[in-house]
């Protein structure tokens, strides 16, 4: 019992001495760049708790999670075909490293003009950044698949479809979860990014918004926000990897 309570608090520990440091440090502060704490707490709770999560929160989450979803559709997908065939891989491989290191902040205002303001467009964003780290991840992991496992396969004549989604998405699984807690990252920056440039609402347009009119708490507490709201959904994907990888952890016992 004590361990465990004392794997809840030690993560805590830092997080809680920062605001705790940034509560003080700031209290008696008289910058309209850096506003006390308290005050950036009070504007969060008038604004987060609820009054613009149907305005600016849904649609931000939405556009992360239709990215994310169709970056691990594609990914998978695309990195499995591409690690079963090695020749394919060789041949694309040059393109897909150039469309790697093409950011795809730099495609925005191709994108705005090719599919307009809206939400399609940040998700389009999303996925041509999100895509790549799942995409590459699967592929290590497919080409990563242990000799003995292929010739068990072979030696029990496993069909195409139980050879792909018993034998090799199992085994890549560890790396393909991998690719997506990267391209979580990435999802929540592009979203932000393409809010700034291409939205007329979600949490980037209200960041914004709020530092064109010098509302700095307001500006504090949105990013205060952005930051919860990547956490939370890395917990999520962390407790969805851990019932996924169960088998995976018991095996290296």
């Amino acid at each position: 019992m004590s361990s465990r309570l004392a794997r809840l608090l030690v993560p805590a520990l830092l997080p809680l001495i920062l605001i705790l440091a940034w509560w003080y440090a700031s209290a008696g502060g008289s910058s309209i760049f850096f506003p006390p704490l308290s005050q950036i707490l009070e504007r969060f709770q008038e604004l987060w708790l609820f009054a613009l999560v149907p305005e600016h929160v849904v649609p931000s989450l939405q556009s992360i999670l239709w990215g994310l979803g169709i970056s691990i559709v594609l990914g998978v997908g695309l990195g499995v075909l591409l690690g079963l065939n090695g020749y394919v891989a060789t041949a694309v491989n040059p393109v897909l490293q150039f469309l790697r290191y093409l950011p795809a902040v730099a495609l925005l205002p191709l994108a705005i003009q090719l599919i307009g303001i809206g939400q399609e467009m940040r998700v389009t964003i999303i996925v041509l950044g999100a895509l790549w780290p799942i995409l590459l991840n699967t592929i290590d992991g497919v080409r990563g698949i242990s000799p003995g496992l292929v010739d068990v396969a072979r030696s029990n004549r496993l069909r195409p479809f139980d050879w792909i989604f018993r034998v090799v998405i199992p085994s890549a699984s560890p790396q393909i979860f991998a690719g997506i807690r990267a391209s979580l990252a990435v999802s929540v920056i592009l979203m932000f990014a393409s809010e700034l440039l291409g939205a007329s609402r979600g949490i980037g347009y209200f960041i914004l918004e709020a530092q064109r009119q010098f509302s700095l708490p307001e500006m504090w507490s949105g990013m205060i926000l952005l930051g919860i709201i990547g956490y939370a959904l890395n917990v999520v994907l962390m407790a969805i990897e851990y019932f996924a990888l169960a088998w995976h952890r018991k095996a290296r016992i």
